[in-house]
């Protein structure tokens, strides 16, 4: 972009949107790219996780990877070099992602932007005639992902949540045995994550990197001045942008054990945690702890210490009549009502590739019904996280509609299931 100034980029968003609406409606029914021998055109942005993603996008069959966009010109540029070199692909480094939603040869948008774009991005997409696969959690807060729902539907896109386990044959199977009571009743799921993060110290006031459109890059959220501890990755520590360790590796697990579970929204959430181990600026949790109570007596609880790697397993099952183990490939143990070892499974992928390969054919096919995490599964799982996240932040317990997962009686808790955002950058459906 030639000028970034906030009035500018307001402008030319709104008539975007404008311009992007009146084109879905003009969508036939079919996407361009809807015959399997035509390529899927294919534009990344987001390039942190994007990068891997592109590259995965890049190896499959039928795709046309035409773009890898990124605010920071420089990750922009090298992901594209990457590409040519690895894949012998050409994408164009972009800046702007609204130049993928204006050329009507993308069929696709993968969206591995931070947080605060996942939902804002994905509807532009979808008025845009774009199907999206969008990285979890897919939304930085509950409203966005009932927008997102709504954009989906109404104009008929594909989109999926990348919880790529949703596509792994070992989690199909734990599944199919739960479902067939190889452990009885199911009651519990219990999940961790664990890691050993370092400290993100105290920032300071910088000037912006030439190379970086941070006006861009806030995009919809309320400005805030550039610190030196931000960018590019402790966003995801400041409730501004992120959803701490809950929403950025929590959705994994609580997706799995809700899937296992057979549940959707929650009847009561209770949070405990804090952050314990560093003095610096992370506003959200380092050590966590939230427990999720649902009708016909069953239970989800998640652990995260972000700071220290020990104790914990990935996944827990446990039943009437036994134990199911999972760890982060998908291979399970099954043991009896005595802790005995009843049956092992060995998977065989995770489910990344399968993941991606299962977008591509509802594209192909133009059923988004055959998405293994469409957005509206995806919704359910990341409102685990925001209603754990809700729970912690006002330091209650949260009650909710079983049908809709909306918060009761608490009005202080209800104004988190939205945020607040930059004139002019609010999110039309």
């Amino acid at each position: 972009m030639s000028d970034s100034s906030p009035t500018v980029l307001r402008r030319t968003f709104l008539s975007t949107s404008v311009a992007a609406g009146t084109l879905a409606a003009l969508q036939p029914k079919t996407s361009r790219a809807a015959s399997a021998a035509e390529d899927v055109v294919v534009g990344v942005m987001g390039l942190s996780r994007g990068r891997a993603l592109a590259t995965a996008f890049a190896r499959e069959k039928g795709v046309r990877l035409k773009y890898v966009c990124d605010v920071d010109s420089d990750r922009a540029e090298s992901t594209a070099r990457l590409l040519k070199q690895k894949n012998n692909v050409g994408p164009q480094p972009i800046t702007d992602f609204r130049k993928m939603l204006d050329d009507p040869e993308v069929d696709a948008i993968v969206n591995a932007t931070p947080n605060h774009w996942h939902g804002p991005a994905t509807i532009l997409a979808c008025q845009a005639g774009k199907h999206v696969y969008v990285e979890k959690p897919c939304c930085h807060n509950p409203q966005e992902g009932e927008w997102m729902i709504a954009a989906a539907r109404k104009h008929r896109r594909a989109v999926q949540v990348g919880t790529q386990r949703r596509s792994g044959a070992g989690w199909h199977e734990a599944v199919a045995r739960l479902r067939d009571g190889v452990i009885g009743r199911v009651y519990l799921a219990r999940s961790w994550y664990n890691n050993v993060r370092g400290s993100i110290g105290h920032g300071k006031p910088a000037p912006v990197p030439s190379n970086l459109d941070y006006e861009l890059w806030q995009g919809p959220a309320p400005r805030r001045p550039y610190l030196s501890n931000r960018i590019h990755y402790n966003w995801h520590w400041f409730w501004h942008w992120g959803n701490g360790e809950l929403g950025n590796n929590g959705v994994h697990t609580l997706d799995l054990c809700r899937w296992g579970l057979g549940v959707d929204f929650p009847t009561r959430v209770v949070s405990s945690g804090g952050r314990y181990h560093w003095d610096d600026d992370q506003e959200t949790p380092d050590t966590h702890t939230v427990c999720y109570e649902f009708e016909g007596k069953m239970q989800i609880t998640w652990e995260g210490k972000s700071c220290n790697r020990y104790g914990g397993g990935f996944v827990t099952f446990y039943g009437t009549d036994g134990t199911m183990e999972l760890d982060q490939s998908g291979n399970f143990t099954i043991y009896d009502k005595r802790a005995k070892v009843a049956d092992k499974f060995k998977a065989p992928a995770r489910g990344d590739r399968e993941h991606i390969a299962n977008f591509l054919e509802a594209i192909r096919n133009d059923d988004p019904t055959k998405l293994n995490a469409e957005i509206a599964e995806g919704h359910k799982s990341t409102l685990l996280c925001h209603l754990g996240n809700i729970a912690h932040r006002t330091g209650r317990t949260i009650h909710c509609d079983t049908q809709t997962g909306h918060i009761l009686g608490d009005d202080d808790a209800a104004q988190l299931w939205r945020r607040e955002y930059e004139p002019g950058w609010e999110p039309k459906v």
